[in-house]
């Protein structure tokens, strides 16, 4: 009850700390005044539907957040007259945008469909391969593992390099490295998740005499798809960012990594954003993918349920 009555007084002083900040900003600096007003409004109205418990607030509270960022975000750039090779506004973003979508779908396809993608599915194919090896041999485990960890904390920057030398500036590269990127991520969680199941399970399975395939198979692999599932969530952002880097130390003219690196010597800062958009989308894109297999392929898991 004291709490409720906290909260109630605390939501009841919030509309006359926001106008005092708003106040005092005005004194100091209009321009902030005014991009500290927005905020609070959006904030308001967000807090308002976040309450209101209808299903539509779900989507409409972070859409009304992110459209407040972008919002603010071009306040800011033109009221401070913020040079646009420091930060372009999201307007001329949309513009660079709008102007150079056959680049920006020529780069996406050479780094996200050719290299981002292609590593993904080797990378993490072959680490649930040598997880199933792994645990079925103790020496494997003992010895693989530790090596595993030493080679995952190399910097992305000093094997990139020698990636594309070895295997040239094609799409060769940017897929080892990307393999090279989601391979020991994706054998730890696969390793982590054979061992997820209860001795009592396995004893059950022994019991009814199922062979080691049929224990693997009905108990063992549904068992450690929570796991599974999070290993290729991490590997998504993962193999995006080793595709892009890799481009920066030797591609064709054409890749998102490349045309990153060529705009920012050009000081074409618009172009630039407009390549970190689509890499932002695609990757959100990927995650929110992998999200929605795993609520649907483990929905009978406790963080699955609602």
């Amino acid at each position: 009850m004291a709490m409720r009555i906290a909260a109630e007084s605390t939501s009841y002083r919030l509309p006359f700390i926001a106008a005092g900040l708003t106040a005092a900003a005005w004194i100091v600096d209009q321009r902030l005044a005014l991009l500290i007003a927005v905020w609070l409004l959006a904030w308001g109205v967000n807090a308002v539907l976040s309450r209101s418990g209808a299903p539509w607030a779900r989507v409409a509270v972070p859409v009304i957040f992110g459209l407040t960022l972008l919002g603010l975000w071009e306040m800011a750039v033109r009221l401070y007259e913020v040079s646009p090779i420091i930060l372009p506004a999201p307007s001329a973003i949309g513009a660079a945008f709008a102007a150079n979508t056959e680049i920006l779908w020529a780069d996406f396809v050479q780094t996200i469909l050719r290299g981002a993608l292609v590593g993904y599915v080797l990378g993490c194919g072959i680490a649930v391969l040598v997880a199933l090896a792994i645990d079925r041999s103790a020496f494997l485990q003992r010895g693989l593992l530790p090596v595993g960890d030493f080679i995952a904390a190399l910097p992305i920057v000093g094997t990139a390099p020698i990636f594309v030398m070895w295997f040239g500036f094609g799409p060769g590269s940017k897929i080892a490295v990307v393999v090279a990127m989601v391979f020991f991520p994706m054998l730890v969680n696969a390793v982590q998740g054979l061992k997820a199941s209860d001795p009592m399970q396995r004893d059950l399975m022994h019991t009814y005499a199922a062979s080691p395939w049929q224990s693997l198979i009905k108990l063992r692999l549904p068992t450690a798809l929570p796991f599974l599932f999070n290993g290729l969530k991490i590997c998504t952002t993962l193999a995006l960012i080793g595709a892009i880097v890799a481009e920066f130390f030797g591609s064709p003219t054409v890749g998102m990594g490349f045309r990153i690196k060529i705009e920012v010597g050009r000081l074409a800062m618009d172009m630039v954003w407009a390549e970190i958009t689509v890499a932002a989308l695609a990757g959100s894109g990927f995650y929110g993918l992998m999200a929605m297999l795993e609520r649907r392929l483990t929905f009978w898991h406790p963080s699955q349920r609602r």
